[in-house]
């Protein structure tokens, strides 16, 4: 039996403003720039403001096998959200592909925000599975070092031990919290 939402809303309405939330993910992004040479350059920008934010991270990104650096990601929610981003995966300082990263998610929810994250893959092993894969979803395994505005980087003994370590900061905007879970990563020809 069909109900109507108790929050007044009307599905058709509810429908409209999920649809709405997805589309604002496409703002302000690089959606429709596919060009190979602008992401490179918010790569490289996105790079030198988390260096000089959080120095530390300079030691992580020198162990790293590879960084994952998505310069942009849009995310908003009505009720129902979405996130989109892209970005470039770097190998020795040197772009090796493109990516990009769509996250979806159901629930109370509400705003919008930008925001910036780097993957690092401390494992060979982690960055040959990351490669390898035809649409890779970040896992348990990430450890978190920089979420949420945090003020430093803390990189313990298992924090440098974890085969993936995400940084998530430069938040802008009005919405609780910025999180990569659920985000999924897809290979991409700019």
């Amino acid at each position: 039996m069909n109900k109507p939402l108790s929050t007044g809303l009307s599905r058709r309405a509810f429908a409209l403003s999920a649809v709405s939330a997805l589309g604002l993910t496409a703002c302000g992004n690089g959606v429709g720039s596919n060009n190979a040479a602008k992401i490179d350059a918010r790569v490289d920008v996105t790079l030198q403001q988390m260096f000089d934010m959080y120095p530390n991270t300079r030691e992580l990104a020198d162990k790293a096998a590879g960084l994952l650096v998505m310069p942009v990601m849009t995310e908003a929610a009505f009720g129902l959200g979405g996130a989109y981003g892209r970005g470039a995966l770097r190998v020795d300082g040197v772009t090796v592909d493109y990516y990009s990263a769509v996250k979806g998610s159901a629930g109370f929810q509400l705003g919008a925000q930008q925001y910036a994250h780097v993957l690092f893959f401390m494992t060979q092993d982690a960055l040959a599975d990351f490669r390898r894969s035809s649409g890779w979803a970040l896992g348990a395994d990430a450890v978190y070092v920089l979420k949420d505005q945090g003020d430093s980087v803390s990189a313990d003994t298992n924090t440098l031990t974890s085969p993936i370590i995400a940084a998530v900061f430069g938040q802008a905007g009005l919405y609780a919290g910025a999180s990569l879970e659920g985000a999924k990563y897809t290979r991409i020809i700019p």
